[in-house]
């Protein structure tokens, strides 16, 4: 890897930790909220639930529109959107408005989420791509966990201090919109597939930033493949049908078991036994355990196929899960197991990020990641939804862990289903198709043109 696209990943690791501090600002402020606005829980939960409707709704009709107008200009829209979202935040009169800004912010996010997964699994090399992406999940928790720090700080006793959190928040994400614009490059399988103008002189620019061989004429660049049906209508041809479902079915049920974890733990355990101040240090070490788990799973999978690493991540994840709700009695023991199931579910959520992008056609890869992401979010809108109603039921603590388990364990069937991977397409596959480029990057680098 060259030291641009390091420069590459670490811009994204920094995008996802303002996406973490943004996402958890809610959280963060819900208190201060609730007295301001005169609030019930009930519509504290629908605003909270306001910015994964959003992100949900730009992950899957916004994001898309990056395949056709090209993956930076909308990614640099996306940081921009988040931004207002958050100042306006800042600034709402109502409950209401609250709720309508932070959709415009959940857009953005959504938005943000696909392409730069794409970016970043296309500037990476085969060797690294698990390492950047585990480094990439790790940055939310990371922004989450030093937002809430900042939240505390930046409020103080001020009833309205809450509005300060959002502003800041837009500001620094505002001020990122220029390191977006100056650091993060065109996706290069994006030029070779739509032609803008002056392509080749384009192609080269990227390829001496990443220490790669310059291209002599146009006829170099690889044809682009034809586009016969809409880009979603791309990702459910013969030869990716399967995969597609396949894969929206693994990050419903890892984001419904991930966010049903990171969004429950604390007050669960404080049902099953433990004192308030308890739960909320086990959450705490939760989320220390998944930035660990996340690096972790890119650390390893370089060297093991991160399909299989992800199915014994799930499978693990499940036990631990239901080892660490029996053993919520005691009380060292279950912090420590509470920190082993942060490791294990942001390890998943890594390995989800790295398995999915070389699964969509080039020419469709924002739209697939977007749709893929919008179904994620939809497993972790229903998370805290379905865990609340199932408590109203009367269900036990360890009864919703037992169940959680069983999701993750759904997670490892249909990772097991699909088939590994080379050069983006699954090799198993026999139905005649279309010739599918790979990634323009990795083919390079496969016939050892590449320095990096």
């Amino acid at each position: 890897m060259s030291r641009f696209q390091w420069v590459i990943v670490a811009t994204c690791v920094w995008l996802n930790m303002l996406d973490g501090f943004d996402v958890m600002a809610m959280a963060f402020t819900a208190k201060r909220v609730t007295a301001y606005f005169s609030i019930t829980a009930t519509e504290l939960g629908l605003l909270i639930s306001a910015g994964l409707v959003g992100m949900a709704l730009g992950s899957m009709f916004l994001a898309p529109l990056a395949d056709r107008l090209g993956r930076r200009p909308m990614l640099i829209a996306g940081v921009a959107t988040t931004a207002v979202g958050m100042v306006l935040a800042s600034f709402a009169s109502t409950a209401l408005l609250l709720g309508a800004f932070r959709i415009l912010t959940g857009l953005g996010i959504g938005i943000i989420l696909a392409c730069v997964n794409v970016l970043l699994s296309e500037y990476s090399s085969h060797k690294h791509r698990g390492l950047a992406i585990g480094l990439y999940t790790a940055g939310y928790g990371i922004g989450a966990g030093l937002g809430g720090f900042a939240a505390v700080a930046l409020m103080g006793d001020d009833p309205a201090g809450w509005r300060v959190v959002f502003l800041v928040g837009g500001i620094v994400t505002l001020l990122s919109t220029a390191v977006v614009f100056f650091v993060l490059p065109e996706s290069v399988d994006f030029l070779v597939q739509n032609r803008p103008r002056n392509v080749l002189a384009k192609l080269n620019r990227i390829a001496d930033k990443i220490k790669q061989p310059r291209l002599e004429s146009e006829k170099e660049i690889p044809d682009p493949v034809p586009v016969t049906s809409s880009r979603i209508g791309e990702l459910f041809k013969p030869r990716f049908r399967r995969s597609t479902l396949l894969i929206w079915a693994v990050f419903f049920l890892i984001m419904l078991g991930f966010y049903f974890v990171n969004s429950w733990t604390p007050a669960l355990l404080t049902q099953a036994g433990m004192t308030e101040n308890q739960g909320i240090i086990a959450g705490l070490l939760m989320s220390l355990g998944g930035a660990t788990g996340a690096v972790f799973y890119g650390l390893i999978v370089s060297r093991f196929s991160s399909r299989k690493v992800l199915i014994g991540f799930a499978i693990l994840t499940a036990g631990a899960m239901v080892v660490f709700i029996l053993s919520s009695s005691l009380i060292f023991l279950a912090m420590v197991l509470a920190g082993g199931v942060g490791f294990l579910v942001n390890g998943c959520m890594a390995g989800a990020y790295t398995t999915a992008p070389p699964r969509f056609p080039a020419l469709a890869r924002s739209t697939g990641m977007g749709w893929t992401i919008g179904i994620g979010r939809v497993g972790a809108i229903l998370a805290p939804t379905m865990a609340g109603a199932l408590l109203d039921a009367g269900a036990t603590p360890v009864l919703l862990y037992v169940g959680a388990a069983g999701v993750m364990l759904l997670a490892a069937l249909a990772v097991i289903l699909l088939r590994d991977v080379d050069k983006g397409v699954d090799p198993a596959d026999t139905e005649p198709a279309a010739p599918e480029m790979p990634n323009y990057l990795d083919q390079r680098q496969m016939h050892g043109e590449s320095a990096s």
